[in-house]
């Protein structure tokens, strides 16, 4: 199997074009999709989750959720560094889905801080930020850094917002303190822009240079990184229950059906731009 593998959950990675090997999960991705009981997320994870190399390439965004379980067997203190148009920060049930999956990540004891960086929705502000994962955020084991260009001067003063013009200043001194720290490093491929990657969800801006240029400092930085995924290449969805499709149809951006060959090519470019930066 070696140190990489894709886990084909939905399809959402043309298996015939990557360099490692794939493994056929799909007969779990219509259950784990957007969410899922925890008695399932287990089940998964005994099947499979237990048995898989330290990156990972799987599916869509609506499975982000699961890199909680991919950073399970890491031992020692580890921060985790997401690149995600979304702070997945959310308090609110359910337990196991891709909206709130940072907070399963904060209660392994390997976890010390999780750091997100490019969210571009509206989650990080006021009022939906009542729920996220505050506590953690004033604790400092939790760092969500959106983007606050287009928000009103009192925002940008928020804790971690960054814009466009300073973000790579802000990210080089957090890389600079990882020295010595273990590093597990997570990209939802939404965190980049619509000309980019096509999604389930909303686009970022994050530009695929700018990922290039961070996971650099990231190596630059530290020579620990154990393990990293790339998610977020769209798939069509389907679902194994009524209420988690409706859950998640009334979640999800109401966004144009788009061409699938297109966006399959688009995403590959941007896998094949970040993985040797992301695996070494």
């Amino acid at each position: 199997m070696g140190n990489a593998l894709h886990l084909n959950l939905d399809n959402a990675w043309p298996a015939a074009a990557l360099p490692f090997q794939t493994r056929d999960a799909t007969a779990w991705g219509p259950q784990l999709r957007f969410s899922a009981p925890a008695k399932l997320i287990e089940d998964f994870y005994r099947e499979i989750g237990g048995k898989l190399p330290p990156f990972l390439l799987y599916g869509s965004g609506d499975f982000h959720h699961l890199s909680a379980l991919w950073i399970r067997s890491a031992t020692g203190p580890l921060v985790l560094v997401s690149f995600d148009n979304h702070p997945d920060w959310d308090i609110r049930p359910p337990r196991w889905g891709c909206g709130g999956w940072v907070n399963r990540a904060l209660e392994l004891p390997a976890v010390k801080k999780v750091s997100v960086w490019g969210c571009g929705n509206f989650e990080c502000w006021w009022p939906r930020q009542l729920f996220g994962n505050r506590r953690a955020e004033r604790e400092g084991r939790l760092e969500v850094h959106p983007w606050a260009d287009n928000r009103p001067i009192s925002d940008q003063a928020r804790r971690g917002a960054i814009l466009r013009a300073n973000w790579r200043e802000h990210f080089s001194r957090f890389a600079g303190e990882l020295t010595g720290a273990n590093v597990y490093i997570t990209i939802d491929l939404d965190c980049l822009r619509a000309e980019e990657a096509v999604t389930n969800w909303e686009s970022g801006r994050f530009a695929v240079d700018d990922v290039v240029w961070a996971l650099t400092q990231l190596r630059a930085s530290t020579s620990r990184i154990v393990g990293g995924d790339i998610c977020g290449a769209f798939s069509m969805p389907t679902y194994a229950r009524r209420k988690q499709r409706f859950a998640a149809e009334m979640d999800h951006p109401k966004l144009p059906a788009p061409d699938l060959a297109a966006a399959a090519k688009l995403n590959l470019h941007a896998f094949e731009t970040l993985w040797p930066l992301l695996a070494g």
